[in-house]
């Protein structure tokens, strides 16, 4: 059950659509559902295949079902606020180490300004990292997450589940199916995942911005961008400005926030689009 990095699944797998369907692939283990004004959520866990020679690996994940026109919020919730989902781990047993991972989200637009996170179904991955391989982990979470529809509200749950010691778990395609949507890092890269070209910085003058180039070899399209500084000072949501076969330039307004505070810091930038997702670390000059 001890996990090395970043767990990754077959190739097959990888190579699927990062849609989710949580009614038709359920996990071997898994909590009862849990319901929330237009939500319900539950504890799963199932084994996928390593791309090491360990063999199977153990994950966790939080599952979400949303309601028809209901959404929640991904780590960042955007431009018009929103509630990202909290995981509270504390009272768990034998748990070293729980890493949750995030599927690549959408952005929703309203009257209020973007927001960004899921519908109708989502699947947060989890890492357990035992204190003890030999003994159970008993997973026991509080979650607080947001809902939105045309009210927003906050919702709250108490989870539990064993993982047995050093147990065979069947596979979980609902778990493999939510780590396949979890951007992939450079070294990790799909060939129709999208991948940043250019990143400029204009930090002074009366018009800050930052300015990115990201290529999306499959689905320019349907390309969006979420640009976060590692240490949660707030960035904006990018604009789309141009577009030129498969680049698309994307800009992000700092006159709202606090420029000179971005310059050194590491920024994560998530790039989606129907056909892959994948992440880049940028450092301002």
């Amino acid at each position: 059950m001890v996990l090395n990095g970043r767990m990754r699944i077959t190739a097959a797998i990888l190579a699927g659509s990062i849609a989710l369907n949580v009614e038709a692939v359920a996990s071997p283990l898994a909590t009862p559902w849990v319901e929330a004004h237009g939500a319900k959520v539950r504890l799963v866990a199932g084994s996928v295949a390593s791309k090491d020679a360990e063999g199977p690996t153990v994950v966790a994940g939080l599952a979400i079902h949303l309601n028809p026109g209901w959404k929640t919020y991904w780590r960042s919730p955007g431009d018009a606020g929103g509630l990202p989902p909290h995981f509270n781990w504390s009272a768990s047993v034998n748990l070293s180490e729980a890493n949750v991972l995030y599927p690549a989200p959408r952005r929703f637009k309203d009257s209020v300004g973007d927001s960004v996170g899921y519908s109708g179904a989502v699947v947060f991955p989890i890492e357990v990292r035992p204190q003890d391989p030999d003994k159970p982990v008993e997973l026991r979470l509080t979650l607080s997450y947001g809902i939105c529809r045309d009210i927003c509200v906050p919702a709250e749950a108490q989870l539990a589940l064993t993982l047995p010691a050093n147990a065979t778990v069947p596979a979980s395609p609902e778990i493999a199916n939510a780590l396949a949507a979890v951007p992939r890092g450079p070294d990790e890269r799909q060939p129709d995942d999208p991948e940043l070209v250019t990143s400029k910085a204009h930090l002074a003058g009366d018009r800050p911005k930052l300015m990115l180039e990201v290529r999306f070899p499959a689905s320019a399209a349907s390309g969006d961008i979420f640009v976060e500084a590692m240490d949660g000072a707030y960035v904006p949501l990018p604009t789309r400005v141009a577009e030129k076969g498969d680049t698309i330039s994307f800009e992000v307004d700092l006159s709202e926030a606090t420029p000179k505070e971005l310059r050194g810091k590491t920024l994560r930038i998530t790039m989606v689009s129907d056909a892959g997702q994948s992440e880049a670390y940028w450092t301002i000059d």
